[in-house]
């Protein structure tokens, strides 16, 4: 499937059987061949949009998956940049890429995805970059003491219902210094009159039918993350939110920007 190196359909529908871990610890070794990944496109808006946002010392990548978001943090952060997922398989695999990072005379450059696999260590620092980590746990109790001044999160937020969205950003408030922001990009939703809107209306009932029937559950929805509701939580989480428009990504016809990076502060004063 997508690529000669990707997973096959096979181990696309085992991966769609398990429970979010196991199936992401069966996908990591082949995750950076399939088009989940979070595109390099993508991540090089972002960290764009970042650098003018403040010096950062120390940036988190929540639901860091195998390491594409670290690219970002490794350009906007000076001292260390932490990433936390709750599948060992995929942070194995952020580890593995990383280790040939280590080595590389640019601290900017992306890891190399066929680099031999490493054990996952406790740090790796590249020349002129900050020192990388690896931490696993559960996004919705994260580990962290208020010491970071970014945190970042791409393409995870369907792994979570509604109800737990609450709980996700307050976790993400909690591990921010004052000041400290969380940032992460969000596309506008396709129209009814796209095969996009279609595909993903179908791939989302299909995931509840799935979860109906089967367990463990598999949670994955494309439908979930509206701006407005995720706007509220936010609020409610104790953030302050602004929208950059990421222009360098193309406008829609009617002139409003296909993609936007919700960046909500930490008050200074908390």
């Amino acid at each position: 499937m997508f690529t000669e190196q990707g997973p096959t359909l096979r181990e696309l529908a085992v991966q769609a059987l398990s429970s979010i871990e196991h199936g992401y610890d069966l996908l990591a070794p082949k995750f950076d061949r399939t088009p989940f990944r979070t595109s390099d496109r993508l991540l090089d808006s972002v960290a764009g949009a970042l650098r003018p946002l403040g010096a950062f010392a120390a940036g988190l990548d929540i639901c860091c998956g195998t390491g594409a978001g670290m690219d970002v943090l490794r350009q906007v952060c000076r001292e260390r940049a932490v990433g936390v997922d709750f599948s060992a398989g995929m942070l194995a695999a952020a580890a593995s890429r990383y280790a040939a990072a280590a080595a590389s005379p640019d601290p900017t450059a992306s890891p190399d995805p066929d680099a031999p696999a490493a054990p996952a260590g406790p740090s790796v620092v590249g020349r002129g970059g900050p020192a990388v980590s690896w931490v696993r746990a559960d996004a919705r109790a994260l580990p962290f003491a208020p010491t970071y001044d970014l945190a970042v999160s791409f393409g995870a937020f369907g792994h979570f219902l509604p109800r737990e969205r609450p709980l996700l950003f307050t976790q993400a408030h909690a591990a921010l210094r004052p000041g400290g922001c969380f940032a992460f990009p969000v596309m506008a939703p396709p129209g009814p009159n796209s095969l996009l809107y279609w595909t993903l209306l179908g791939f989302d009932a299909t995931m509840r039918i799935r979860n109906a029937l089967w367990r463990p559950r598999f949670v994955m929805y494309y439908r979930t993350f509206p701006l407005s509701a995720v706007l509220e939580d936010l609020g409610r989480a104790g953030f302050t939110v602004e929208l950059v428009p990421l222009t360098d990504l193309g406008r829609l016809p009617d002139g409003s920007p296909r993609a936007r990076l919700v960046v909500a502060r930490k008050p200074r004063d908390v």
